[in-house]
């Protein structure tokens, strides 16, 4: 092709002079992606805003001033860890950004005052006319105004490897919006030049640029995570309970006029008693644990919070190259005019490729790769180089008295210089003629249906074609180009993984919806798609995307399962459509051009040969190529959360309706239910029950689909088994009073002991949806369960009861109370048979 002139396109200034250039960088600023800087004091005091670390800090405080500075510490202690680990995390994705302003130039040839000069990239402005030729950075977002043979690589922005050719437009790209990465003439900051020249017009710099924006979306606090949601949530719920709950029991205490100091401790220890100090250590070590796991499996957890949200994650959304295909082009098919496998068409290829001289492509890399072949009988003669105009390479060999010119390049270019076709298969012997028949108006519409299959099957296909050239010719030029006989076509693909297909299966079979968001063309992703046995349920171009509001995108995004040419901002409209939708999503990908999505998504997700940029922005890395680990991540995810939710719902359930039955206690007694030390040292066992739950076992169906934070759910688990407890409470507040006749003492031994051990032994009801008796826990847990129950026991005759207000019990009671517990875990089991079996009835109808 020859040099656009300026008049096909943009007009082409002569650039700006040195007066202009200098009052522009003064008024848009350096051409650099330049994050803000970090305020850290802020991020830091801003993770202290979550409402169950304000719980947490307001029960630490409150336990110091009271006195118990044991808990005090506990409770700081690991308030302080969790907010630094999420601190660290937030902190790091700024990381991504700095590393992001280091892909690009650091100088550029550029035209000042009329005369070409190297300037630094960081004093380019919107104006300037840059001089671009093979090996190049682009500095900044351009148009190009003249070009000659001009080939970039976009995998930057698009992920793809083939080079594709710009020239100048006739029309100007737009000053708003995001420039389509299809466009003829649009040139972006940090893609690269593979080869011609151009002169090209700076239209966007710096942060305004598309890599620009990637580095600004890097830099935004990413969307709350499902994880973050839930818990935000339930510190909402806690605090709004220990608030009720102890605004009402001290102020019945005051209106029957108990000693003021009394009240006000017993009120303080109901508020730390409602309060799950152990739920951030709870999730804390449960995490690590699953951390350490999944490094095993060669998966690095760089947030440990997206094993959470991967246990909840329902939409898997991944890019397509490097993710589910190798990122490596190979030669798929050799096939004949009729179609057929031949190997005389990847003989010829072959040769063709070994001799070419020029930069190969990497096609040529995939046919040489593709299989050794014997060409030491063969002898270079000549050679017509590869141009972009011609897009072609001919080479011209021999073989003892056989000469060949031999042509290779686009299909559309080299059908049209042949005459005839080769019909069968190569003879027997050497020097035999081949079976040549003519190219014909017939052969050809043949010809070009196989070309367009191939073509909608999603490969890219290169013609080869030769033809016989006598021995007087020794310097071939582009004349001797014609009367080719067409060998066939070579077809190039970027395959899938080996352990793509057998992942993503495993993946909807566990409830987890996949998605490719590519920006490639439709026919090659859904040749990707058929490969790994995707079914294509509806399908969205970026140029359709870009056509749509959010509300129309959110609408779609449910039955699509196909994005095809996206750009990274549309990739993250996607993302943020699914996320609105209510799933908890996460994304796949190994590029520049994917770290926005993995910045966007509850889990980010990137391989161990992605770019910096990616790795930075993804949560979890897997060290090897093989996707099967996702599938297992997802499953210790759900092991987390199952184990997270045990504690939830213990303390939502159980342990409130004791806490509520001491509250309303206070209006029947004419003592205090119990004493503010015991509710606390009941508190500490109690936690000190629940220490061994992230080692618990965790039932195969919870780990058979997605698990994710439900409000509702936790709300109504609360609403139905915590009045059983209260229920129970009270029986036993009635036979320690109405049969046992038990003094204030007795009565808070009692129920001390009765509150404790029903609270304890439910988890073994409560940690699994089907039949305890058929759900083993773990070890641990059961043993820690029953030690503390039988210290619960064993407390009111040790030597420091008296000093902790405790009695020893009557013979009576103890008669009683296994009565008592095995009643109560009986009811609990059967309410919660009950309400698992209506909630999932209510949800699948939903």
């Amino acid at each position: 092709m020859s040099a656009d002139e300026s008049s096909d396109g943009v007009a082409a200034p002569q650039g700006l002079c040195s007066a202009e250039a200098a009052a522009a960088l003064t008024r848009l600023g350096p051409n650099q992606l330049n994050p803000r800087p970090q305020a850290m004091l802020g991020q830091l005091l801003a993770r202290f805003l979550n409402p169950l670390v304000l719980v947490l800090l307001a029960a630490c405080v409150v336990s110091a001033l009271t006195g118990d500075r044991a808990s005090a510490t506990i409770i700081g202690v690991v308030v302080a860890v969790s907010v630094l680990l999420d601190f660290a995390q937030e902190y790091r994705a700024g990381l991504a950004a700095q590393r992001l302003a280091q892909q690009v130039a650091v100088t550029a040839l550029v035209l000042r005052d009329g005369q070409p000069v190297r300037r630094p990239t960081t004093e380019l402005v919107p104006g300037d006319v840059v001089l671009l030729s093979a090996g190049d950075l682009i500095p900044a977002d351009a148009q190009v105004l003249q070009a000659q043979d001009f080939f970039v690589n976009q995998a930057l922005l698009t992920g793809e490897p083939y080079p594709v050719e710009r020239h100048a437009m006739r029309l100007p790209l737009p000053e708003q919006g995001a420039w389509d990465t299809d466009a003829a003439g649009a040139l972006f900051m940090g893609c690269s030049v593979v080869s011609g020249s151009a002169r090209a017009l700076i239209r966007r710099t710096g942060a305004r640029t598309a890599v620009g924006q990637i580095a600004r979306d890097l830099e935004r606090p990413p969307p709350p995570t499902g994880f973050e949601i839930g818990t935000r949530q339930f510190g909402l719920l806690i605090m709004r309970l220990t608030l009720l709950l102890v605004l009402f029991t001290l102020g019945v205490n005051l209106a029957l006029h108990r000693p003021l100091l009394e009240s006000f401790l017993f009120a303080v220890a109901l508020a730390v008693g409602l309060t799950p100090e152990l739920l951030p250590m709870v999730v804390s070590v449960t995490l690590a644990r699953g951390a350490l796991r999944m490094a095993k499996a060669r998966v690095i957890v760089k947030r440990l919070s997206a094993i959470q949200d991967m246990g909840a994650m329902d939409v898997l959304c991944t890019d397509k190259t490097g993710t589910l295909t190798e990122a490596c082009i190979r030669l798929e098919r050799h096939v004949d005019a009729q179609g057929r496998e031949s190997e005389r068409v990847l003989k010829l290829a072959y040769l063709n490729s070994f001799f070419e001289s020029g930069l190969k492509s990497p096609m040529d890399d995939a046919i040489l790769a593709h299989e050794h072949l014997d060409v030491s009988a063969w002898t270079k003669i000549d050679e017509v180089p590869f141009d972009f105009e011609r897009r072609r390479v001919s080479v011209l060999a021999e073989r003892g008295d056989e000469r060949l010119l031999i042509v290779k390049g686009a299909p559309e270019d080299v059908l049209g210089l042949c005459t005839h076709y080769e019909s069968g298969a190569e003879p027997a012997k050497e020097h035999a003629d081949l079976d040549v028949q003519p190219f014909d108006s017939a052969a050809r519409a043949r010809v070009q249906a196989l070309f367009d299959a191939l073509g909608q099957d999603g490969f890219r296909v290169l013609a080869v074609a030769s033809k016989r050239a006598p021995r007087t010719l020794v310097d071939a030029v582009v004349g001797d180009e014609a009367d080719l006989v067409l060998a066939g076509f070579a077809a190039f693909l970027d395959p899938p993984k080996a352990s793509a297909r057998a992942a993503l299966h495993a993946l909807a079979a566990s409830g987890v919806a996949v998605k490719i968001v590519s920006g490639d063309n439709p026919l090659v992703t859904r040749h990707v798609c058929t490969e790994l046995g995707i079914a294509i349920t509806g399908m969205l171009t970026g140029t359709e995307i870009a056509a749509m509001n959010d509300d129309a995108l959110r609408a779609r995004v449910e039955e699509v399962n196909l994005f095809c040419r996206v750009n990274p901002q549309q990739k993250n409209r996607v993302l943020l459509a699914l996320k609105a939708r209510g799933h908890v999503v996460g994304y796949l990908g190994d590029g520049i051009n994917d770290a926005p999505s993995l910045h966007t998504a509850d889990v980010g997700i990137s391989v161990h040969g992605a770019v910096d940029v990616a790795r930075q922005a993804a949560a979890l890395i897997l060290l090897e190529n093989d996707l099967g680990v996702l599938h297992a991540g997802i499953r210790e995810g759900r092991r987390t959360f199952g184990n997270v939710m045990k504690y939830i719902m213990m303390a939502t359930s159980s342990n409130f309706g004791n806490m509520f039955s001491m509250a309303l206690a206070t209006l029947v007694l004419p003592f205090l239910p119990m004493l503010p030390l015991q509710i606390l040292i009941n508190n500490f066992l109690y936690d000190l029950s629940e220490l061994p739950l992230p080692l618990d076992n965790v039932d195969e169906a919870d780990l058979a689909r997605p698990q994710r934070w439900d409000m509702g759910f936790i709300r109504d688990f609360m609403l139905r088994i915590g009045p059983i407890s209260s229920v129970f409470d009270f029986l036993t507040f009635f036979i320690l009073l109405g049969v046992l006749h038990a003094s204030p003492a007795e009565f808070h031994t009692g129920w001390f002991v009765e509150s404790l051990a029903t609270q304890v032994l439910v988890i073994f009801i409560i940690r699994t949806r089907g039949n305890p008796l058929a759900s083993r826990s773990n070890r641990w847990l059961a043993l820690t369960s029953l030690g503390v129950v039988a210290l619960a026991i064993a407390l009111p005759f040790t030597p420091i009861a008296s000093v902790l207000g405790f009695t020893p019990l009557p013979p009576a009671f103890f008669a009683l109370l296994p009565v008592l517990v095995v009643l109560y875990l009986g009811v609990v089991e059967l309410a919660k048979r009950r309400f698992h079996r209506r909630w999932a009835m209510r949800h699948s109808t939903v």
